[in-house]
């Protein structure tokens, strides 16, 4: 099979071994696969957990036909058309738990948009919901928010019933279309002392839950911005992996600092965050409610120049190979 494999002096897209399924795994024929920032963190060089290194297929979520199932999974079959996370999604061939595989709904959705809403479904519904126990009539913030992992959190905030929905980004025409997704409010984090937008848009009380995809850069803002007892869950390091924290302040607020990862989960963890995503909002997901916009598409041979697109942080949503 084709493959965008990791080596020494880059990315290839070259042959393959077809992968097999184990007995609690499914062989899924790729038919799309969505970009994330950790295949760019694995390209450059980087592991992502245990997860990278010269051979590594990249691709954490992927869209396509079930061609085969391992002798303990129930309830999928060859033929069932599928979106999935895991690994080795840029490929014409990836298997992956039987617990991180959903049915694409039956309204015309086509393998493309599926395949970009794995990650950001899971991963916004367990920082929004699960992590920072997000409660009707509270105030939310996303940090990163014209990505498709943000624009997600934009739109599960709002359905969830967030009385005040704000994003993030550096760049203005893409702040301009943050309120299509649910914000109310569009943060300027280039802007020194962007908190006072968010503390006067929250009558002085600060956000009561902020999910964080930059951290480092913008970690002490977000602590002013932060309201007493509010909780900022950290699910990225955009903005760079270390930096200064204003402890006192944390304290003096007595704020809630959540980290996650799906790198250090179980299979079992992750099964039961595929489960409560799928419980709360599927049927969001196949009314069409919830959806990302696609920036651009590349074919499968084109693994590089898709990620050199997402390097350039020029994208609003998300970037798709084809394959």
């Amino acid at each position: 099979m084709k493959a965008a494999v990791l080596t020494g002096s880059g990315i290839e897209v070259r042959d393959a071994p077809k992968p097999k399924p184990a007995a609690n795994q499914v062989l899924v024929r790729v038919r799309a696969a969505g970009l994330n920032r950790a295949d760019l963190i694995m390209a450059s060089g980087h592991m992502h957990g245990s997860a990278g290194g010269p051979g590594t297929v990249l691709g954490l979520e992927f869209a396509g036909e079930v061609e085969a199932v391992g002798s303990e999974v129930k309830g999928i079959k060859a033929g069932d058309r599928v979106m999935c996370s895991g690994n080795g999604g840029y490929a014409e061939y990836a298997v992956t738990d039987w617990g991180r595989v959903s049915a694409i709904p039956a309204n015309n959705m086509g393998y493309e948009q599926a395949a970009t809403l794995p990650i950001a479904l899971q991963t916004m519904h367990n920082a929004l919901l699960t992590a920072g126990r997000l409660k009707a009539g509270e105030t939310v913030l996303i940090q990163g928010a014209s990505s498709g992992v943000g624009l997600m959190g934009l739109q599960i905030a709002k359905l969830k019933g967030a009385r005040l929905v704000m994003g993030t980004s550096t760049n203005a025409k893409r702040r301009e279309r943050l309120k299509e997704f649910g914000a109310d409010l569009a943060v300027d984090t280039t802007r020194d002392a962007w908190a006072d937008a968010v503390l006067r848009a929250t009558d002085g009380k600060g956000v009561d839950l902020i999910v964080d995809q930059v951290s480092a850069s913008v970690a002490n803002e977000n602590l002013r911005a932060a309201a007493v007892l509010g909780r900022i869950v950290n699910v990225g390091r955009l903005g760079g992996f270390k930096g200064e924290f204003d402890f006192d302040m944390h304290a003096m607020k007595r704020i809630d600092y959540i980290g996650v990862t799906f790198r250090t989960r179980s299979v079992e963890e992750v099964r039961e965050i595929v489960r409560r995503t799928r419980a709360d909002l599927w049927g969001d997901v196949e009314s069409g409610a919830l959806q990302l916009p696609i920036d651009r598409t590349f074919p499968l041979d084109q693994a590089a120049a898709a990620l050199a697109h997402m390097r350039a942080n020029a994208h609003f949503g998300k970037i798709v190979l084809t394959v």
